[in-house]
């Protein structure tokens, strides 16, 4: 069975801005590209990027961004399941964590997959109380 990861928007930006950790991410892209391993990223965890460009370095940017993710080996998840919207809620209202990386952790549990990220200070309770694999890039 291949790998599967849910992308964090924290990693995402690592790599884009070759930031450290950017050459774990790249690593695991690559092996996308090869058919070893499978990317996901939800939308609103995407949102996080492209707001954050757009912010800081205007639409154009934002938008070329937006456009050379898409053709990384990432498939963005535009629904947001049932199982996914309650288990995001459980752990909004459990933990100090933001709304997007709730979901991306309710992503990570339903899919048996590991969350790329760096947010240590948003996820290192939750790695030490629920069952959700976390592979850390810096």
């Amino acid at each position: 069975m291949k790998d599967i990861f849910i992308l964090d928007a924290c990693a995402l930006i690592a790599f884009l801005a070759d930031e450290e950790g950017a050459e774990k991410v790249e690593r695991i892209l690559e092996d996308a590209k090869r058919g070893a391993c499978k990317i996901f990223m939800n939308k609103i965890n995407l949102l996080e990027v492209y707001y954050g460009i757009y912010r800081e370095e205007g639409i154009e940017k934002a938008e070329e961004v937006l456009k050379n993710i898409q053709d990384l080996p990432i498939k963005v998840i535009s629904s947001l399941k049932s199982k996914i919207f309650k288990k995001a809620g459980r752990l909004k209202a459990t933990y100090k964590i933001s709304l997007a990386d709730s979901i991306a952790l309710a992503e990570a549990a339903a899919k048996k997959a590991q969350l790329i990220t760096a947010d240590h200070h948003e996820f290192d309770e939750v790695e030490s109380k629920e069952e959700i694999n976390f592979c850390w890039i810096r």
